[in-house]
């Protein structure tokens, strides 16, 4: 249409807007456009250096951040690797230590079981040597033997029982030992000298027996305190190996969680340089293009103005004015053409009011009073004007919404995923801090009931060592009391037995001779025997309990080791799923961290684009068919005007 205008007005003599005017209106146009191009450009592209610099900032401290992880898990795995390869050299020493401690103790065991089996044998012999003396007694003392046929009688003995053969082999030692003095004819010399030869012999064996037996019981006390000893030290080597292996397997464990960290946060500052790199690179390029552009627009610009300074020149407009030569009075036809603009003009100006009050229009009805009061020329230079800034403000803000909602899905999508990640992150934090309080009451919980368990090993311990020993003394006092009683019972019966040959062979009939208590001797004697069978009863009942009690002490013992070892492994498997916990907690804490900044960043963002792109009095498509029918209806009084 205006180029319509500008060719009309070249062709036509009629006085009004010169083709030169509508350049200069033209070029004035494209100079209003380029500056609001330009200005939104700049609005733009400061917008996106803002952005630019906010994405950097941000990947530079998440670089920052990795570096340093980086470090601190490189040290402490290599602090965790050298700790395993000690752990590792320490439990190879203890368990040799552990094993030479091994072999002492079995080697100890084995000795101790051949001294003792050589005790037994040789404690057999005696005892059986002194019931062989004891019974030999018996029988000469009952017998009016001479010395020759006690020997032959105690020779005969001796074939029969192994105890006896010690005891003549110990007889014939004496007697060979004899100063050759004349045997004393009297009998109660001879059998007297050689019975006692035997009770002599009686009390040397007994006192080698008891030599005997005090020394297997050193024996015995010692190869206890050194089997004690050895099973001590291999128990607390145990234990330490035991621990140094749970605790190698921990820090085995922490080193290969740490390399994983490590090469997951390797990727990820991996992938934060090269988008920083990438970002960096991408704004250059912008800039650059930015920068051409600022500089063709600025070219552009001043080639305008200097081209409308050239047009609006008077010599320019001079040599393209034609004047028509006219009289001073205009002529009827120019009356008439006059008149018809001034109808069409005011026909022009009823339509823009009448679409200004449908349209609840101020610029329609501000232009409507403009057509009414400018020259008719100036009218359709003013509505062109306006249709162009018009359709270039439906172009800007056409961008505008483009770039609104561009930005605010972006904003949304992103608050929508650090929300979700902050809320599922704070769930998980929350529920495994609950997990770490469960496990460290747990590990309390197991630590007391181990200690609880060993005070009751403790006093268990205690309470059967003195119940071992009060056992003991009473089978000793026991067997002690039974072979007083036994010795007693045979004195009494030697003495009943003299008393009762005495009286047949050497007492007058008419005398009434004083037996003793020979007539209550089965009374005497068998009180003794339910005394002595009391003691053997009491010491077998003894052995019996102290068997049961023992019996029933290493199951609760074994019991009780079993239960701490399956606590002490609870313990640490529950403290070593707590440090992972931890471990997990504090990343998942700088993860929320990390999250939660980004969400806040994303919000006040949220918050910059509302005032732009939602706080509006009037929705965007309303605001367009406004426009339109803006458009719609000057482009109508242009019509009617550029008719004429």
């Amino acid at each position: 249409m205006a180029r319509l205008a500008l060719m009309s007005a070249m062709a036509s003599p009629v006085v009004g807007v010169t083709p030169i005017q509508q350049v200069i209106n033209m070029l004035t146009e494209m100079k209003k456009k380029g500056e609001v191009a330009d200005a939104t450009e700049k609005k733009m592209f400061a917008e996106y250096t803002e952005w630019t610099s906010d994405q950097s900032t941000n990947l530079e401290q998440e670089i920052t951040w990795s570096k340093a992880q980086i470090d601190k898990l490189t040290g402490f795995i290599e602090k965790a690797d050298n700790d395993v390869f000690t752990l590792g050299e320490e439990i190879k020493a203890l368990d040799d230590e552990v094993a030479t401690m091994e072999n002492d103790r079995k080697a100890a065991a084995a000795l101790r079981e051949s001294e003792n089996g050589a005790f037994l044998l040789e404690e057999q012999d005696y005892a059986e040597s002194v019931d062989a003396i004891d019974r030999a007694i018996t029988k000469l003392s009952a017998q009016n033997y001479d010395r020759p046929q006690q020997l032959l009688q105690i020779q005969k003995m001796a074939g029969k029982s192994h105890g006896m053969r010690r005891v003549l082999a110990a007889l014939l030692e004496i007697q060979s030992h004899d100063d050759g003095a004349p045997e004393v004819a009297a009998y109660e010399s001879q059998s007297g000298g050689l019975i006692e030869m035997l009770k002599g012999l009686s009390k040397k064996f007994r006192e080698e027996l008891a030599d005997l037996q005090r020394e297997e019981a050193n024996r015995a006390h010692a190869f206890e305190m050194q089997n004690m000893h050895l099973t001590d030290l291999i128990t607390v080597s145990t234990q330490d190996r035991e621990e140094k292996a749970a605790l190698k397997a921990k820090q085995t464990a922490a080193s290969a969680e740490a390399k994983g960290n490590v090469v997951s946060t390797k990727s990820d500052l991996a992938a934060d340089q090269k988008l920083l790199s990438d970002t960096k690179v991408t704004f250059e390029e912008k800039k650059a293009t930015f920068d051409g552009n600022q500089k063709v627009r600025a070219g552009e610009l001043e080639a305008i103005v200097k081209a409308i300074e050239i047009m609006s020149s008077p010599d320019v407009s001079g040599l393209v004015q034609v004047a028509p030569v006219v009289s001073k009075a205009p002529s009827f036809l120019q009356k008439k053409s006059q008149s018809m603009k001034v109808v069409v003009q005011s026909r022009a100006s009823d339509m823009l009011k009448m679409r200004a009050e449908k349209l609840s229009s101020k610029l329609l009805a501000s232009v409507a009073a403009d057509v009414a009061a400018n020259p008719f020329a100036k009218v359709i230079d003013m509505i062109e004007s306006l249709i162009a800034k018009l359709k270039e403000e439906a172009a800007a803000e056409g961008a505008h919404k483009a770039w609104c909602d561009e930005e605010l899905k972006k904003n949304k999508l992103k608050r929508n995923r650090k929300g979700a990640a902050v809320d599922r992150l704070s769930a998980e934090i929350n529920e495994m801090q609950t997990s770490i309080q469960d496990m460290a009451t747990a590990i309390k919980t197991l630590s007391a009931e181990q200690a609880e368990l060993t005070t009751a090993m403790a006093e268990s311990t205690e309470i059967r060592n003195k119940e071992k020993s009060e056992n003991a003394a009473t089978v000793s006092d026991s067997q002690a009391g039974a072979d007083a009683v036994k010795r007693a019972i045979v004195v009494l019966r030697e003495f009943y037995s003299s008393q009762s040959f005495l009286q047949t062979h050497k007492q007058a009939p008419e005398m009434a001779a004083y037996k003793g208590m020979g007539s209550a001797s089965g009374g005497v004697v068998g009180m003794m025997e339910v005394i002595q069978s009391d003691f053997t009863r009491i010491a077998a009942e003894t052995k019996a309990e102290e068997g049961q009690n023992q019996r029933e002490y290493d199951a609760f013992m074994k019991d009780g080791e079993f239960t701490k070892k399956h606590k002490h492994d609870l313990e640490f498997k529950t403290n070593l799923e707590k440090d992972q916990a931890e471990f997990k907690l504090e990343g998942m804490k700088k993860d929320l961290v990390g999250n939660s900044v980004e969400l806040d960043k994303a919000n006040d963002y949220y918050e910059n684009l509302k005032p732009n792109c939602l706080e509006v009095h009037v929705s965007f498509e309303e605001r367009a068919a406004q426009r339109e029918a803006e458009i719609a209806a000057l482009k109508d009084a242009y019509k009617m005007l550029d008719e004429m």
